[in-house]
């Protein structure tokens, strides 16, 4: 049986890739998930597994050849009759040198998804020399975003762990080693006494091409960089490292806010924790939003009286036949698609001098969990009714709760919503979520008196902020949309009239 070896998808706008380094030549031996070659786009170095264990068959798209995604890179010879190939032709090598290629399993850092190029090894749930089964859980990585739980990819024993607890990974680097089959026991004594002959060997091993040349560019030797291919291969990420170690270095001392100086008794009584990727990552995108957007906040105030007395009215018969409870969410998500159709920009982005109108509503719901803010996104909520868009955000919520949410359910939001009122708060100006333009900020309701036909009337209040791109949306518009949203509020009856 042949398996045909093809192109991963390389990401959101990346179309094609260059083969920069075969790691396999015809005949060879492959396991499945070794690594074959080395693909470069023009933002990130891909590595292609072996989806199947064989030999190496035919190589289509030789290095330096350009490919597209799915493209045709080379087949793989599987089956019972691929065994009898790589042993002929390695006849006159050591009897133990296959064995052990065929007992080893490499534990690789999975796809992290669009954007994400390194992640944090959290948590090792194994240690070394323990007995392991497929798919069983091997560590937790963090990223920028989400958690990421990595599964053993065969049964063995775990003989090495090449990325400890607290190691800063790329998207491409190995994390453990497995060893399975038969053999599975002997391996697991055999790193510590390894380790001292792979150090030494390590000059003898060929770095990938596209590294040598990296090296000659960036004026660095081979000792000066730290492999962390297989058996010490230095890769082009490994270059790209050392390039820039010397300018990070400074950095520290460059730091622009040094803290000031602490008494030593204070000091005494002080916690230091390191922030976590997703905290960082909250910082640096909420800190650039205001850095890049001409952010600019707008304010009104709402009268929940008819959104109150119509979930009142509603709420049992609706858990009653669609199994979710009517909560104010679906409410402001309706509103917000009726005042995005008449304030169109609201719901747009800048890309560069253009700007891109979005003919659909995916609507961000933020939503604080113990790890930080994270906003899943709803798509095409403007499609959707209520009890859609409530079943929507009760199970996304919940998912972002127990960190399960996927990079995908996190992309993609046109507008967002945020809800600080469960929180007490009274008002506030939400920051935008870039590249989107728009963001709605809820709060607290609050009995408040009113003026109403001529009466003082105690009412249920809530202030509304919209914070907007003033680049792109104007004050006409931004106040518009705001009162577009509370004319709906006020009188839900103007949503099913599309008024």
């Amino acid at each position: 049986m042949t398996t045909e070896v093809r192109v991963p998808t390389l990401g959101e706008s990346v179309t094609e890739a260059t083969v920069a380094t075969w790691f396999k030549k015809p005949g060879d031996a492959v396991a499945v998930d070794e690594m074959l070659c080395e693909l470069e786009t023009d933002k990130v170095t891909v590595e292609v597994p072996a989806t199947a264990a064989g030999v190496m068959g035919e190589i289509i798209a030789a290095e330096g050849d350009t490919v597209g995604v799915d493209a045709l890179l080379a087949t793989i010879v599987a089956g019972e009759g691929a065994a009898p190939a790589p042993a002929a032709a390695a006849a006159p090598a050591a009897e133990a040198a296959p064995a052990a290629a065929a007992a080893t399993v490499d534990v690789m850092v999975p796809t992290l998804g669009e954007s994400v190029t390194e992640a944090t090894v959290s948590t090792w749930f194994k240690q070394v020399g323990d007995t392991v089964a497929a798919d069983e859980m091997l560590c937790e990585l963090e990223t920028d975003k989400v958690s990421v739980e990595v599964p053993a990819p065969a049964a063995g024993v775990l003989t090495e762990i090449v990325a400890a607890e607290g190691t800063t990974v790329d998207a491409t680097a190995k994390l453990a080693v497995l060893s399975s089959g038969g053999g599975a026991a002997a391996p697991a004594a055999a790193p510590a006494a390894a380790a001292p002959a792979a150090a030494t060997a390590g000059k003898d091993v060929e770095n990938a091409p596209s590294a040598n040349k990296l090296m000659a560019e960036k004026g660095l030797t081979a000792g000066q960089v730290q492999g962390s291919g297989r058996d010490g291969r230095i890769m082009k990420e490994d270059v790209l490292k050392a390039a820039i170690a010397p300018a990070a270095a400074p950095a520290p001392a460059a730091a622009a806010a040094p803290r000031a100086p602490v008494a030593a008794d204070d000091a005494s009584r002080e916690e230091r924790v390191k922030m976590t990727r997703l905290r960082q990552t909250i910082a640096k995108r909420l800190k650039d939003s205001q850095n890049t957007a001409a952010m600019l906040t707008t304010y009104n105030e709402v009268d929940m009286t008819e959104v109150m007395a119509l979930r009142n009215e509603y709420k049992d018969l609706f858990l009653k036949k669609h199994g979710v409870k009517l909560g104010f969410m679906s409410f402001f998500t309706k509103a917000c698609v009726h005042a995005l159709k008449e304030v169109p920009e609201v719901n747009a982005e800048i890309d560069g001098t253009d700007i891109v109108y979005k003919n659909f509503v995916h609507m961000g719901i933020a939503a604080g969990t113990p790890t930080g803010l994270v906003v899943p996104v709803i798509r095409d909520a403007d499609a959707m009714g209520f009890a859609d868009i409530e079943k929507a955000i009760a199970e996304k919520g919940k998912r972002a709760r127990d960190g399960k949410l996927s990079m995908a359910e996190m992309q993609g939001g046109s507008f967002t919503i945020s809800n600080g009122g469960v929180y007490g708060s009274l008002m506030s100006s939400p920051i935008l979520n870039p590249p989107q333009s728009g963001i709605l900020g809820m709060h607290k309701i609050q009995d408040r008196p009113m003026a109403i036909n001529g009466k003082v009337e105690i009412r249920p209040m809530m202030y509304l902020a919209l914070s907007y791109d003033h680049r792109i949306v104007d004050g006409k518009g931004a106040v518009t949309f705001l009162v577009r949203v509370k004319e709906a509020l006020e009188d839900p009856r103007r949503l099913l009239m599309d008024l």
